[in-house]
């Protein structure tokens, strides 16, 4: 009896399935393992991502060579969207329950590269990761001013702008970027914003110091953070914060 009431509880989930246009197809990002339970490669890339997006996988370098595929496929294919989506989709309900005084003061700090901007393209030709850095190459690239919006990171900032939320971004790009940065933002999108924060040649230490220390003068001046959002923890680490932070998932590099 057991058996059979087995048996019919996974034909019906099956139909479910069909009903819906699920796919029998193992997804690209699924846990797989052959019918012997033999181990299939890429699957502790799943555990590894995890591990960096709960912070528990510090000052890492490169990704795991194993794992190019996997980021790859996750970067580039509906669960990295998905996943953001789900940051953004708080952080608008964040910003909808808000209380603004009204006086312009209300502001909400974006990070640029992989929270407003996105180097997917560049990314997708050396590796997801996998390589190290080439600071010459990635220069080249920030320098062509191509770089689209990070698409749920554009919704968010087009609500808060619509709710009377200032916005500002805050960049570990050097201040020599600032023109090619300022036309990159206007160009994916970001037309509108308070204030432009690069990094200047006496802003020396880690990118927790020097956007701890931006964020700060930013309350001295008598600006209130309602919102914080970026792709890496030393975004959203240190002082002055802001009232609620939010990560969004970035498996590709690691900034201290």
């Amino acid at each position: 009896m057991g058996v059979v009431l087995l048996l019919c509880l996974f034909l019906f989930a099956g139909s479910v399935e069909l009903s819906q246009g699920i796919s029998h197809e193992i997804h690209l990002l699924g846990p797989r393992h052959g019918s012997g339970g033999r181990h299939v490669p890429g699957l502790s890339c799943l555990s590894w991502r995890l591990g960096v997006e709960t912070h528990n996988i510090i000052e890492w370098s490169t990704l795991p060579q194993a794992c190019e595929s996997y980021v790859g496929h996750y970067m580039l294919g509906h669960q990295y969207r998905k996943d953001s989506a789900v940051v953004v989709y708080e952080a608008i309900s964040h910003a909808e329950g808000l209380k603004l005084a009204g006086d312009g003061k209300d502001i909400w700090v974006f990070d640029v590269d992989e929270t407003s901007l996105s180097n997917l393209p560049y990314f997708a030709k050396h590796g997801f990761g996998a390589e190290a850095l080439n600071v010459t190459r990635a220069d080249i690239w920030v320098d062509e001013g191509k770089a689209p919006a990070q698409p749920e990171s554009l919704k968010l900032y087009k609500k808060l702008v619509s709710l009377g939320i200032k916005v500002v971004f805050i960049t570990g790009r050097s201040e020599a970027k600032r023109n090619v940065t300022t036309e990159n933002l206007h160009n994916a999108g970001f037309h509108t914003w308070e204030k432009l924060i690069l990094r200047g040649s006496s802003d020396t230490g880690t990118a927790v110091v020097y956007k701890s220390n931006a964020r700060k003068k930013l309350e001295k001046s008598g600006y209130r953070i309602v919102g914080n959002i970026g792709d890496q923890w030393s975004d959203i680490l240190g002082t002055n914060v802001g009232n609620r932070t939010f990560k969004l998932p970035n498996p590709v590099y690691y900034v201290s």
